[in-house]
């Protein structure tokens, strides 16, 4: 499927291809797909259309967790560090 919008490289179609894959490796195929996202593509909903469209066929698949910690992170903000953290008004 590479060429996809939500998956330009295929690189999410592929994870699911990989025999006895590790939660793990799937970590580092998200990172690079989320790399590989156009800025203007909405992360979120490319993230959701993914979920949707492999985690029934591949229920137990590790990727499905790593999709879904990818979308509960973007909704959670992180603290900023360095010195702007340490500013004080």
């Amino acid at each position: 499927m590479k060429g996809h919008p939500n998956d330009p490289k295929g690189l999410i179609f592929e994870a699911y291809r990989i025999e006895g894959i590790e939660k793990s490796e799937c970590r580092s195929i998200f990172l690079d797909w989320a790399l590989s996202l156009p800025m203007e593509r909405d992360t979120g909903q490319a993230l959701r259309h993914l979920i949707s469209e492999y985690a029934d066929q591949h229920p137990d698949h590790p990727m499905n967790d790593v999709m879904k910690e990818g979308l509960t992170g973007l909704a959670s903000p992180r603290r900023r560090g360095g010195w702007r953290s340490r500013v004080r008004n």
